[in-house]
């Protein structure tokens, strides 16, 4: 599978639309183009438990943030604070992103 370009980046806030942590927010750690996934911070934890690594250490319960399609995730505007479509435009030749809604800068 090659790499497809996505519009969201690492570091912006998204807001998650299906599963079972729809309508919460959070920012973005990671993405995976080939994938087309993210990693969201505090959403679609799973636990994970560890094995102890050296003697006398405990195993313990981790929770791990798991990657969700991009698909089921929108982008949260920073100036209306609203899920919204990005738009592309080319301003003094080089591309910014912006809001479909309000028209603001990403």
């Amino acid at each position: 599978m090659t790499a497809v370009k996505t519009r969201i980046k690492k570091g912006d806030k998204v807001m998650l639309r299906k599963g079972k942590d729809a309508g919460k927010s959070g920012k973005v750690l990671r993405v995976i183009p080939t994938k087309r996934t993210l990693v969201i911070e505090g959403l679609n934890v799973l636990k994970k438990n560890v094995r102890p690594k050296k003697q006398g250490e405990k195993g313990q319960i981790v929770e791990v943030p798991s990657p969700v399609k991009i698909e089921n995730v929108s982008i949260v505007c920073s100036g209306c604070n609203k899920p919204t479509r990005i738009g592309v435009r080319e301003k003094g030749g080089k591309k910014e992103r912006y809001c479909k809604k309000c028209q603001a800068k990403l």
